[in-house]
């Protein structure tokens, strides 16, 4: 009975033993799944922050597009500025001493009456031209040349700033029956553009002395 009773204590001993050896392994895989769970959660922290910095990236780069929009603008009409002195520059220093001899000409008045006469045939004739005509190309080198007509004849006008910038339009357009601004769909076309703009300069210059 004794053996019996020593035999059962050192099963359970023995069971307890087990019991206690799988509880650590237990214990252990479990401590193992909660710390792979954090720092699962933890990346899923990391990338959650990353997310929501693009999204304030993008955000910012959007708000920054009016701004960016406003400098390439703002750059393009500097360049028609610029293009404009430089125009007036290159006209300078070709009719400087041509000028001269005009001012200290007793027939001024007689030679100023006839450029003006000129500059208005140039206008009107290319007006009346103009509905015949589709190519950018062709009317180029005759703004052109009223432009350095204009200047020798008013040595610097506002007109010059307006014929630059249409000659800068030709420059990218196809067909004269494109948009004076590419940007505005409600612009007139570079063809009809013109049209109202030959009326206007002619009387501009018909009131110049």
């Amino acid at each position: 009975m004794d053996q019996k009773k020593e035999d059962l204590s050192k099963s359970f001993e023995e069971f307890q033993s087990k019991m206690d050896a799988f509880s650590s392994i237990l214990e252990k895989f479990g401590m193992d799944i909660i710390t792979k769970m954090g720092q699962t959660n933890l990346k899923i922290t990391q990338l959650t922050d990353k997310i929501n910095n693009l999204d304030k990236a993008t955000i910012d780069i959007k708000s920054l597009i009016p701004q960016l929009s406003n400098v390439i603008e703002n750059q393009k009409v500097l360049e028609d500025e610029l293009d404009l002195i430089k125009s007036l520059l290159k006209n300078m220093g070709q009719i400087s001493s041509k000028k001269k001899e005009v001012e200290n000409s007793v027939d001024r008045d007689e030679t100023a009456t006839s450029k003006k006469d000129i500059i208005l045939k140039q206008f009107n004739d290319l007006r009346e031209n103009l509905e015949a005509l589709d190519d950018p190309i062709a009317v180029k080198p005759i703004l052109e040349q009223v432009k350095e007509d204009i200047y020798e004849f008013t040595g610097g006008h506002r007109i010059l700033y307006e014929i630059s910038q249409v000659v800068n339009r030709l420059n990218s357009a196809s067909s004269l029956n494109d948009l004076m601004d590419e940007q505005d769909t409600t612009s007139k076309s570079i063809k009809d553009h013109l049209v109202d703009k030959i009326t206007f300069w002619n009387n501009k210059l018909m009131v110049k002395d």
